[in-house]
């Protein structure tokens, strides 16, 4: 699975990310490291939540995105 992810600095420092594949799924973190590892955690419980409620957003979600799995814009993240 491949997720795009939305960076954005924030008003008050760090920056906050969002999935816009994924609705409501967003994450802040200090810096760039900190907040793709916090927007990937919200990301598994995204899909895990939305599985258990059988969302029809991520009916094809069969597992949580790995870190080979994310996309940041138009590149692939190493783990």
């Amino acid at each position: 699975m491949k997720f795009k992810i939305l960076f954005h600095p924030a008003e008050e420092g760090g920056f906050w990310a969002e999935i816009p594949g994924l609705p409501g799924c967003i994450s802040e973190g200090g810096d760039l490291d900190e907040t793709l590892a916090n927007i990937r955690e919200a990301a598994e419980g995204w899909i895990a939540v939305a599985g258990c409620l059988g969302s029809n957003a991520c009916h094809r979600q069969t597992r949580a995105p790995s870190a080979m799995d994310v996309l940041v814009g138009n590149r692939s993240l190493p783990p």
